[in-house]
């Protein structure tokens, strides 16, 4: 086959493997023009940047019950050698079409072998044609300790996708890996490479999970991501949600709705920016663990705790501001740094700091506050079900 249609099945088999919030499948460009193989990939900050997302080879040896490239499913199957794929990127970059690099691959014949050749592809753009920008290596289920720290090395960020929260999650979705020893084990490593290697990986480790595939719950699945914060210190979970492929053994499985998705990352968010406890985020979930549609987290949060709140916007800490609803890390730096100078005695004033000024004023209260921007009732009713015990963390990973 020629290179254009390789090309054509390895980015298309890449999509499944997410590298941020709220970016675009495809380039938005079809036909035979070379942009339909550019990944728009979602910035932190807003906008977007050009990568070459691509496998190394759609062969694979798993049987991934969600995936497009597990074993068992007939499609065509290609490769690229380390060199060829290198060029390829190189020339794409020349032409100023991709920033980056976001390489990925299927295990064809062994972890080992596999994970050589895309260590190799990074070798060569590093070293033959002394490429400085960004790359994101993916690490394989079952990689030598070696082969991980060459990756970690050279790649700006690694990721290594558990694809499901549990062990007995995982089970349900492929026969062939394993939850501790092949996937948070070589997390583990990546961990320790970077914790004696300072500025190795400086756009951090990462996972993802296939939502809804295997039975899990949201609890289910925050539990985990928490535990992966805390014990081997993640920069980012990433979250897909779960849409069946033709020809597998998931075909006539239910797609995942993409606010569920959504829900997630607000409750990621709340997890890693605002550094919300565990058992504050058990708050937002319902009786069957998992978070509703409809109804947005951290509110949910701020109602079932009414004794916190209102909070004195003149008095409040960083953290109490942060659970404000409306307010978020910019807007509470910016009310602590306004009543250095004086005091905040008006909604107008607010605004101005970007609080969202609708959701948070029946949550604070200041000195002079107009009763037109309280709310008779502080409150409002709820009409979710009594929540159970917040489960233990501990032992989540182990």
């Amino acid at each position: 086959m020629n290179r254009s249609d390789r090309l054509e099945t390895l980015v298309g088999g890449a999509q499944f493997d997410v590298c941020s919030y709220s970016a675009g499948m495809t380039s938005g460009y079809s036909g035979r023009s070379p942009l339909r193989f550019i990944y728009r990939a979602a910035l932190p900050g807003g906008g977007t940047t050009p990568l070459f997302k691509v496998l190394l080879t759609n062969v694979c040896v798993n049987d991934c019950a969600y995936c497009a490239n597990q074993s068992g499913r007939d499609c065509p199957r290609f490769a690229f050698q380390p060199d060829e794929l290198a060029k390829l990127f190189m020339e794409l970059h020349a032409k100023r079409l991709v920033k980056g690099l976001f390489l990925s691959s299927g295990i064809a014949g062994s972890a080992s072998r596999t994970q050589e050749k895309m260590v190799n592809v990074v070798e060569i753009l590093r070293q033959r044609y002394e490429f400085k920008g960004y790359i994101h290596l993916k690490i394989l289920p079952g990689a030598p300790f070696d082969c991980v720290e060459a990756g970690c090395r050279l790649a700006d960020r690694v990721s290594l996708n558990m694809e499901a929260p549990t062990a007995h999650h995982l089970a349900r979705l492929s026969s062939k890996k394993n939850l501790h020893q092949g996937i948070v084990e070589r997390m583990r490593w990546i961990k320790q490479v970077m914790s004696n290697n300072e500025g190795l990986v400086r756009s951090g480790q990462t996972t993802q999970f296939v939502v809804g595939a295997a039975g899990e719950t949201d609890r289910d699945i925050l539990h985990t991501t928490s535990a992966l914060y805390n014990e081997l210190e993640l920069r980012r979970v990433y979250f897909s949600a779960f849409s069946p492929v033709w020809r597998s053994p998931l075909e006539d499985h239910s797609p995942t709705s993409p606010h569920r998705e959504h829900r997630l990352y607000q409750v990621d968010w709340l997890l890693r920016v605002y550094r919300f406890s565990p058992q504050e985020i058990e708050l937002a979930l319902g009786e069957k663990g998992n978070l509703p549609i409809t109804k947005d987290p951290k509110l949910l949060i701020a109602q079932r705790q009414p004794w916190l709140f209102p909070v004195d916007v003149n008095r409040a800490s960083y953290d109490e501001l942060l659970r404000v609803p409306g307010i978020g890390p910019v807007s509470a730096s910016r009310i602590i740094e306004a009543r250095k100078g004086h005091s905040i005695s008006s909604v107008e004033q607010l605004k101005k700091m970007q609080v969202v000024t609708k959701r948070a004023t029946p949550f604070i209260w200041f000195q002079g506050m107009l009763p037109s921007e309280k709310q008779a009732t502080f409150l409002p009713q709820l009409d979710e079900e009594v929540l159970p015990q917040t489960p233990v963390l501990a032992g989540c990973l182990t």
